[in-house]
């Protein structure tokens, strides 16, 4: 018989009731993004850690899928921005397979927002302004990390962070990568989730139709 220490029975009875006001369609911005910017300084003035945090899911060609937490580093019309090494999964499921889902998980506040579209790259302008605005050792780390690929010991990470830092010391610019950039998810779909007791959450969703975006209910 299950006990209240049995791992089963206490993830069976994990859960939370949610006792927010909620979210009607008279309260929502006319756009997406004014929608998300709203929600998101909501986020930060909480403060939640790392608002800007993001899970990124994208699929290799034949339909397998990876997830990670990435964070956002931009966000206008043309959608959400993200900086990595494009020949890290992610970024490799991005150029096969040019399309992504990303969830902003704000438990604390019972919110989620939750968009998918498809992948483009960002300018070598738009890469080379946020690589340069990185702090010396991220720049020194995105040079040595071969992101994804099997390394043989972390003594081999450190060591070839150690011959970069000594080759660009203090002062002197690290240069960009070329395989190192930015990616935009264009959004299809933006939902705005907010939780509700019993389950019965609101999940108000902008998608695009053509030209124009239309908005609608989603049952929970």
């Amino acid at each position: 018989m299950a006990t209240p220490t049995d791992p089963v029975a206490r993830l069976a009875a994990m859960r939370r009731s949610y006792a927010a006001a909620g979210l009607e369609e008279a309260d929502l911005a006319p756009t997406w993004l004014e929608q998300f910017e709203r929600w998101f300084e909501d986020a930060v003035a909480a403060p939640l850690v790392e608002a800007n945090a993001m899970v990124l899911a994208t699929a290799d060609p034949r339909g397998r899928p990876s997830a990670r937490t990435v964070l956002l580093k931009g966000v206008d019309e043309g959608g959400f921005a993200f900086y990595t090494n494009r020949e890290s999964r992610k970024g490799r499921e991005s150029a096969e397979n040019p399309w992504a889902a990303i969830v902003f998980p704000w438990y604390e506040m019972g919110r989620q927002v939750i968009v998918d579209g498809s992948v483009e790259q960002l300018t070598d302008a738009e890469s080379d302004a946020y690589f340069a605005s990185r702090p010396r050792d991220a720049r020194l780390g995105a040079v040595a990390s071969p992101q994804s690929h099997v390394i043989a010991s972390r003594e081999e990470l450190d060591r070839a962070h150690a011959e970069l830092a000594a080759r660009y010391p203090e002062g002197t610019d690290v240069p960009r990568p070329p395989h190192w950039g930015g990616l935009r998810v264009v959004p299809e779909t933006v939902e705005f989730w907010q939780g509700r007791r019993s389950r019965l959450h609101d999940r108000l969703r902008y998608r695009r139709e053509r030209d124009a975006w239309v908005l609608e209910r989603l049952a929970p």
